[in-house]
């Protein structure tokens, strides 16, 4: 939005800038149990360590509760953290409600060794703005153990921050070595005129708010800066000496915002530059309603490359911005209203079409249903001529350059198909206008080929293929995957494998079913539960991640923790597992946003006993750099769902800047990789490090922004689609999704060394993959009969790596 000359003036005339105090930062509220209502209990003081007057010691029965009134400032997620002591040798599970809504059944509170040794359970649960109960219920005859106080931390509504390293920078970097940062890190204003922080801000309403800036200047002079509002000059702020780099200080101004999304922009006016800019707190709240979900999408007007998409609009309290179509999990247009029409396609083709609705404020609906939508095959025209016959040169273990000549067409060549002459397997695509005729081409090791080179039109016409390439013999290497010998068969979309601490046997999700499976090495296979409150998406959602707890016996430990989609959203979850039958359920994480795709899903736990969890964006890309948010994210978590010691934020979040992150493996120096599903040009893969931003939505794939992690390797979508990972003798083996392949990907310390691929469409898409305990092996998965496979069931095979 512009304002006239008049309208500027207004809003100078109505500066109020000074230092003043904030707002203070949110803070748990302590509730203590003894002020709570109770239940069959009672309120003692005879063991030390409690907070306040006492603590309350439950009845030794099944039912027995202590109920505590809460306060939250407004509704959304919170977290609750139960202080207790539980002096037997045995657990005392308690159910946890919230308002009369169970959020954790029969949650684990395990010995804590004396009642004079207190300990915390976290949950996150969902509160309504204003008055909410908290109910904690024996859920056997133990009863409850001693309860000391509830703590309850949710977000408050009366500011909004916006950190500066997750802002737009122009002439300036992020950095973190002057202490007493909050987030992340800060911003470094290069020491120029015109470097600048512009940050994306929302208001719920509008009106005039105050703009705190929070800043450091270890210099002995100001450093001012202008600030504009959705381009309109507001001031000119002076950001004075600190004293030092780490002290820290506040400087507000007023100034008007509209309703929905703003720019708020701080522009160096002087050669010094700005100062080191940690945020800024906006006095209202933002607008953080989502817009309803499309209606159901449908297709007319179809042609060979082209099709008109209506759908029934979304409503929004403040607006609709856009709409954002998918196919299936990749963004291919943005539409301001419906209908729309979407342009060059793929003659021939299956689209599969979500909408999403986007308002100002960057907040994103749940998908439309989906359209299924067929394109026509192109008009008959002349397919392109055969390529020239490919010479092949600096053969590699694996890879080699393949050269050919170029083709001609009518309407032009879209990309050249180089493939194994012996099956025609597409080993390399190559693409643009025109495409290149030269390539290094993916090989495996120890292998005879002949190739050859198809080229592709515009209208998805394939050419006769070139002649055959001279044939020409890799060289040998090791780690490499044997042929497959089958375990066990009849799968509907096997999401993840966990071998029991053993090795005897492992468990495998079925992502739609919701069905868990104890498959042993010979193949035998045996349903030994579901997973309760679990939910389809329609899409890339449903029972997922799956990993067993590192010191499970099945007795003393019998814990296995699931992440699957809920009605809230996706949880992270744990039940019992004795070895036959899972039983009971616990939620351990909520507060996790769920979409049709971009539902993460993996979760692992590492070499130092924490639960590594990897989740999507949702399809809302403004989560994957705001730390606030538990999407977009590598997050580090404890048995009970709170944040591991050592995070980097202190925070449940370990890395951040995520799209839609699926395998997680650790190589043989505990260093932790992660594949990564990218949009439309790239998948990586990634080495975590903890505190990284790996820059979604600002990057996809390599880029050189300030701050942000580059991937150790990418591939085109069309090569990959990622999905699980394993690690045998430092060589990570990725499985392929829409590139139905095995990518091999040699290790050399922390980077990658060598790359290429087996299986290249033998099997279809594959998803799971795993390494087999006490073996240089792998299991992997196919997902065929997935939304987006040929319907066929799945196989789940073993391959020794020799």
């Amino acid at each position: 939005m512009n304002f006239s000359k008049s309208r500027a003036c207004a809003i100078a005339c109505l500066l109020v800038m000074g230092t003043v105090a904030a707002p203070a930062d949110a803070a748990p509220t302590r509730y203590e149990a003894e002020n709570a209502t109770i239940s069959q209990g009672v309120v003692d003081s005879n063991h030390a360590g409690y907070s306040g007057t006492g603590f309350v010691n439950g009845d030794n029965v099944a039912g027995a509760y202590t109920e505590w009134t809460i306060n939250a400032p407004s509704a959304g997620a919170a977290t609750l953290a139960l202080r207790y002591a539980n002096g037997t040798t045995g657990d005392r599970p308690s159910d946890i409600s919230v308002n009369g809504v169970t959020v954790a059944a029969a949650r684990s509170f395990p010995v804590t060794g004396a009642w004079s040794t207190w300990a915390t359970v976290t949950l996150t649960a969902q509160l309504t703005a204003g008055s909410n109960t908290v109910r904690a219920t024996a859920a056997g005859s133990g009863g409850n153990p001693n309860w000391d106080y509830l703590d309850a931390e949710a977000q408050s509504s009366s500011f909004t921050d916006y950190q500066a390293e997750s802002a737009t920078i122009s002439q300036g970097v992020v950095e973190s070595n002057h202490a007493g940062f909050t987030g992340s890190g800060f911003v470094n204003f290069d020491n120029v005129v015109g470097s600048s922080v512009e940050f994306a801000v929302s208001a719920a309403t509008a009106g005039t708010q105050g703009l705190t800036f929070r800043y450091a200047n270890g210099t002995t002079t100001d450093r001012p800066t202008s600030i504009t509002v959705n381009g309109t000059a507001v001031t000119t702020v002076p950001f004075p000496s600190t004293g030092a780099w780490t002290t820290w200080q506040e400087v507000t101004v007023n100034a008007p915002l509209v309703a929905g999304g703003n720019t708020v922009t701080a522009t160096a006016t002087t050669a010094g530059g700005g100062p080191n800019l940690d945020r800024l707190r906006v006095s209202g709240p933002g607008d953080t309603e989502k817009p309803t979900s499309p209606g159901q999408p449908t297709c007319s007007d179809i042609a060979h490359n082209a099709l008109t998409l209506t759908w029934p609009p979304s409503t929004d309290n403040i607006g609709v911005a856009a709409y954002d179509i998918y196919h299936q999990g990749q963004q291919i247009a943005t539409a301001t209203a419906p209908p729309y029409r979407l342009t060059g396609l793929t003659p021939d083709f299956a689209y599969q079409l979500s909408v999403f609705a986007r308002d100002a404020s960057g907040n994103v609906s749940l998908s439309s249903p989906e359209a299924n939508c067929r394109t026509l095959p192109a008009p008959a025209d002349d397919p392109p001529s055969a390529p020239g016959q490919p010479t092949v040169s600096g053969v590699q273990a694996t890879s080699a350059t393949v050269t050919w000549g170029a083709s001609t067409d009518d309407n032009g060549v879209r990309a050249y198909l180089v493939r194994d002459h012996a099956n025609n397997a597409v080993l390399a695509t190559v693409t643009g206008t025109p495409p290149a005729t030269t390539a290094s081409v993916p090989l495996e090791c120890a292998r005879t080929y002949r190739v050859h080179v198809v080229a592709r039109d515009t209208a998805n016409q394939l050419s006769a293929p070139s002649s055959p390439s001279a044939q020409f013999t890799t060289a040998a290497c090791g780690s490499v995957p044997q042929t497959p010998t089958s375990v066990a068969g009849g799968w509907d979309v096997p999401w993840d494998i966990s071998w029991a601490p053993d090795g005897t046997y492992a468990l495998v999700t079925e992502r739609d079913t919701f069905r868990v499976f104890k498959v042993t090495p010979s193949g035998t296979k045996t349903q030994v539960g579901t997973v309760p409150n679990s939910q389809t998406t329609n899409g890339e959602g449903g029972l997922m991640g799956l990993d067993f707890s590192p010191t499970w016996n099945g007795t003393s430990d019998q814990e296995v923790f699931f992440m699957h989609t809920s009605s809230e959203g996706n949880r992270v979850a744990k039940m019992n597992f004795n070895g036959t039958a899972l039983s009971g359920y616990a939620s351990v994480l909520q507060g996790i946003d769920k979409n049709r795709y971009h539902n993460g899903g993996r979760i692992r736990f590492g070499p130092d006993g924490y639960l590594y969890v990897a989740t999507g964006d949702a399809q809302q890309s403004s989560n994957a750099p705001d730390l606030d948010s538990l999407n977009g994210k590598i997050l580090r978590i404890t048995k009970t769902g709170a944040a591991a010691p050592g995070n980097p934020f202190s925070t449940r979040v370990y890395s951040y800047g995520h799209r839609n992150p699926q395998g997680l493996a650790w190589d043989s120096a505990g260093r932790l990789w992660s594949s990564e599903l990218g949009n439309s040009s790239r998948d990586e893969l990634n080495l975590i490090l903890p505190g990284r931003n790996y820059g979604w939505p600002t990057c996809e794939g390599n880029c050189n922004t300030s701050g942000m992690t580059n991937p150790k390797h990418t591939w085109s979508v069309a090569e990959a689609s990622p999905s699980g990972i394993a690690i045998v003798g430092n060589t990570v083996f990725m499985a392929a999704l829409r590139g139905q392949r095995l990518w091999r990907i040699v290790l050399n310390g922390e980077n990658v060394s060598t790359v290429n691929s087996y299986f290249n469409g033998t099997y279809g898409r594959l998803r799971a993959v795993e390494k087999v305990p006490g073996a240089n092996a792998i299991w992997f998965g196919s997902t065929n009969s997935d939304n987006n496979g040929s319907g066929s069931a799945d196989t789940i095979r073993r391959s020794n790596i020799q």
